[in-house]
């Protein structure tokens, strides 16, 4: 069986090219050394999107989103990934028309959340993301709880997002700054945390957090490929 065709859907940069490395490199384990699913990317700008959530405008994200989706199937994809968790706030305007299925990113983190046996999980990422209703929606469907950081983390990890891990910087205070946001978490209850930016694993994982991390960029390639090969 020929794998499936994956489509990214990209938003910003070092996200979508995480999820794209995290598919090549994991690939091989379904499918031999060196082998992975054919994959297609396409990105517009990310000040457009940008723009369009300062103006709320979700429906602005989602025809970005669909001009994407639409290059991709026309060139082959079977189904397609978008490694943002923000612009998911405009999926509900996206899937109607969409030529071809998506794989929902907090779907598949709620799911694994569930797996792993999870209950009460704090929800980290863009202030627009925190903000929004994607992963409490997702969770409660589930039987899991959200909680959201205090506006102050909220803001300090928002301007450390879209100031620098965008933009590929990634400096030892802001480590630490997250440490602190994740501890906050912690002593709220939370068993677990979403890390609800596709960047925030490049300066975060279970190696130096306080709390379990729910790494959403690295399960939805997981996600992608399993669908890809069939299982």
């Amino acid at each position: 069986m020929t794998p499936q065709h994956i489509g990214i859907v990209a938003c910003s940069a070092e996200g979508a090219a995480l999820c794209y490395r995290t598919l090549c490199a994991e690939g091989a384990a379904l499918l031999g050394p060196h082998a992975h699913p054919e994959v297609s990317l396409h990105s517009l700008s990310l000040a457009d999107y940008v723009a369009a959530l300062d103006r709320n405008d979700m429906q602005a994200v989602a025809d970005l989103m669909l001009t994407s989706a639409r290059k991709l199937a026309l060139i082959g994809a079977d189904f397609l990934i978008c490694p943002d968790n923000t612009i998911h706030q405009a999926f509900h305007l996206v899937e109607p028309h969409s030529p071809r299925p998506w794989l929902h990113i907090a779907e598949v983190v709620a799911q694994a959340a569930a797996q792993r046996g999870y209950r009460r999980l704090g929800i980290t990422g863009t202030h627009w993301l925190v903000n929004s209703e994607v992963y409490p929606e997702k969770l409660a469907a589930r039987g899991l709880q959200a909680v959201r950081p205090s506006e102050a983390d909220r803001d300090a990890i928002g301007h450390i997002i879209m100031d620098e891990l965008v933009n590929g910087t990634f400096k030892p205070e802001s480590v630490a700054r997250f440490q602190h946001v994740f501890t906050n978490l912690k002593d709220a209850g939370c068993d677990a945390v979403v890390m609800g930016c596709t960047e925030i694993p490049l300066i975060m994982s279970d190696a130096n957090s306080p709390l379990p991390t729910l790494d959403s960029t690295r399960l939805l390639a997981r996600a992608a490929l399993a669908r890809a090969v069939g299982r």
